[in-house]
């Protein structure tokens, strides 16, 4: 089961909104059941439940203890707009494995059309959840590479043909990766760039390039 969001108010934790019906209906919590409940402050707290109701669940704390799993580099994850499943994957594996946020855009070879920010920051709660994170990753949506490299201190756009590894980059320590389409980048957006790197000589799915450049990014910066 995953560890839940909830709402602390001294000895006793409050969950209101989905979470108190996703336990309610889907898991069927009863009251004297034990849960675990993020608290942002860096704990883990077991919880009895002794109220249970779709609109809302109370407990007491039962237990807490030191709790830090975030990284302690911010690695922001802008990746072209993917079809529904691959782009889905990118943001739940993702966020699995420690990605401050998200960015997604419309690439030159796009081939994902439209936003679903309703539906990938739900992704993203769900993912930091099983991954009893302490914080949700937000999704944004930008209108094209200038617009994501425009707004962020450092880009780097991963490349198959760079002459810098990824793993070679240790700084600075906050970073936004760029992972492209399915279809590669154009000449076009290759020139924008600031900074490129690669991550080896092999092709990969773009689904794949997020999550290997996000746990290189995060490893050589302790993460």
């Amino acid at each position: 089961m995953p560890a839940f969001f909830g709402r602390r108010e001294g000895g006793r934790v409050v969950i209101e909104g989905g979470d108190a019906r996703h336990l309610a209906r889907s898991l069927r919590a009863r009251a004297g059941q034990e849960i675990e409940v993020v608290d942002p402050d860096g704990f883990l707290l077991t919880v009895r439940l002794d109220l249970v109701s779709p609109e809302r669940i109370e407990g007491t704390v039962a237990a807490q203890r030191a709790h830090q799993p975030e990284p302690k580099a911010n690695i922001t994850i802008a990746i072209a707009n993917l079809p529904a499943p691959a782009q889905e994957l990118v943001l739940s594996r993702c966020t699995e494995a420690g990605a401050h946020a998200f960015v997604v855009f419309h690439a030159d070879r796009s081939v994902g059309r439209g936003e679903k920010l309703e539906r990938w920051n739900t992704i993203c709660r769900e993912a930091a959840m099983l991954a009893r994170r302490l914080r949700v990753p937000e999704v944004s949506a930008a209108s094209s590479v200038e617009a994501v490299i425009g707004a962020v201190d450092t880009a780097v756009l991963l490349s198959r043909d760079a002459s810098v590894r990824l793993a070679d980059l240790h700084e600075p320590r906050d970073v936004t990766l760029l992972v492209g389409p399915e279809g590669g980048w154009t000449g076009r957006e290759l020139e924008l760039a600031t900074e490129t790197a690669t991550l080896g000589p092999r092709n990969l799915r773009a689904e794949t390039a997020a999550l290997v450049g996000l746990a290189i990014a995060l490893s050589v910066r302790g993460g």
